[in-house]
């Protein structure tokens, strides 16, 4: 990867799903709490990946190798698991793609699984990376805020539902229709938070190492 960041290689990736596929949902021990993911059955490409990964242990021993306090936590880079003190990390991933599901309905709100990307000027379909994926921890915009970002040009005009959470829960709605979010975090909202708060370095990654000592699916 190129970085992939929230702002690998070429090679797009089709997986064959069912229409009816209705996926687990995937539990991650980490090294400060369990958290726990529901994925969402209308981004079949993302999930059936995802689910994927988890099953060969790919996620195991990982770090969140990049964490911003009131937007995001990051994690899917292999060469975060034998990742020497403070080095720069986010380049890793399987040699892949994932072609972009834009689902109306599935936005940045507080806890929303998404998958990072290269930015457009070298993915003009905003395909996904194989396997890097963030959490939104994000934060509460007022209405005002909203409606500006609306007549800015900076995001479609906004629902009633995606005011009431963007003003109530909280979410990164800058990054909405332009990256891919596939599920949502349903447990183990202190657990992000917590990450969400530990120091950092220059580069984001945080200096006591955040590990996903486990990824599973929940049966």
């Amino acid at each position: 990867m190129k970085h992939f960041y929230i702002s690998v290689i070429l090679l797009s990736l089709f997986i064959p799903v069912s229409s009816q596929t209705l996926f687990p949902k995937v539990v991650f021990e980490t090294s400060l709490g369990n958290m726990v993911f529901t994925l969402y059955d209308e981004t079949p490409f993302h999930c059936e990946n995802f689910t994927k990964l988890v099953n060969e242990g790919y996620y195991n021993n990982q770090l969140f190798h990049r964490v911003i306090k009131n937007f995001m936590i990051q994690a899917g880079d292999p060469d975060s698991k034998n990742a020497q003190p403070a080095q720069a990390l986010g380049r890793g991933g399987p040699n892949y793609t994932i072609p972009a599901e834009f689902v109306p309905s599935y936005y940045h709100k507080r806890g929303a699984l998404a998958a990072a990307r290269q930015p457009d000027q070298v993915n003009p379909k905003k395909e996904s990376s194989g396997s890097q994926f963030y959490i939104v921890q994000g934060r509460v915009f007022s209405e005002a805020e909203l409606n500006t970002m609306a007549q800015q040009g900076m995001h479609i005009p906004f629902t009633k539902e995606q005011i009431e959470v963007y003003t109530t829960i909280g979410g990164s709605p800058h990054l909405d229709y332009e990256y891919s979010v596939f599920g949502e975090l349903t447990e183990g909202f202190d657990v992000l938070d917590n990450i969400a708060i530990t120091s950092v370095d220059r580069n984001n990654r945080p200096i006591n190492d955040v590990k996903i000592i486990k990824a599973y699916l929940l049966k």
